[in-house]
């Protein structure tokens, strides 16, 4: 899964930024403090790079000179970067892992606003269905003299799935609402003055 999320947010922030240098994407994601909500460290934003690059998913658009050291190479998404960047987003805004579901929302406004909802509705369908099912487990455990444990691993996982679910029913009704601003959306028309020019 660290893989997936590394590369989600690497291409994602790329795309955001191109064409751009590695500096930026690390720069870029370091400013949205991804060290708080993942375990991804500069030198993984680094490695995915060179990997997307050497597997075509990143293109070299040119080297800049630099005044005091070595330059910096630009680089812009291919079009195989692109399909890989929107499979990592779609799997990642339907898993309940908070990382990658961290990553999938950074990035959803690059999903029409249908398709994000329909995703994040499986995503809350399926977190549903498995504090369910925990809740079930729990229900069914043995006695806690004989495996101490179990009882406080399941309120742990079913706990954290389930607060999940809730947060994702919200963002779907924030998203339903017309908060983001979603790909595909129309600008928003700006009001006319009720002065003359």
């Amino acid at each position: 899964m660290a893989v997936q999320v590394v590369r989600l947010l690497v291409l994602g922030a790329m795309r955001l930024r191109q064409p751009a240098h590695g500096y930026a994407v690390q720069r870029l994601l370091a400013d949205w403090r991804i060290e708080t909500w993942t375990r991804v460290r500069p030198g993984s934003i680094y490695h995915a790079l060179g990997q997307a690059e050497r597997e075509g998913r990143l293109r070299l658009v040119r080297s800049e000179s630099g005044d005091r050291g070595p330059g910096r190479t630009l680089y812009e998404l291919t079009d195989a970067g692109e399909s890989e960047f929107q499979r990592l987003l779609e799997e990642a805004l339907t898993s309940f892992d908070p990382e990658e579901l961290g990553a999938a929302v950074a990035f959803m406004s690059a999903l029409p606003r249908a398709r994000a909802t329909e995703l994040l509705r499986e995503q809350h369908k399926r977190a549903t269905a498995t504090a369910t099912y925990l809740q079930t487990l729990h229900d069914h455990v043995p006695p806690r003299d004989e495996v101490p444990h179990m009882p406080d691993l399941l309120e742990l996982w079913r706990g954290s799935v389930a607060a999940t679910a809730d947060w994702s029913a919200g963002l779907i009704a924030r998203l339903e609402a017309g908060e983001y601003r979603m790909a595909r959306d129309r600008p928003a028309r700006r009001a006319k003055s009720s002065r003359s020019p």
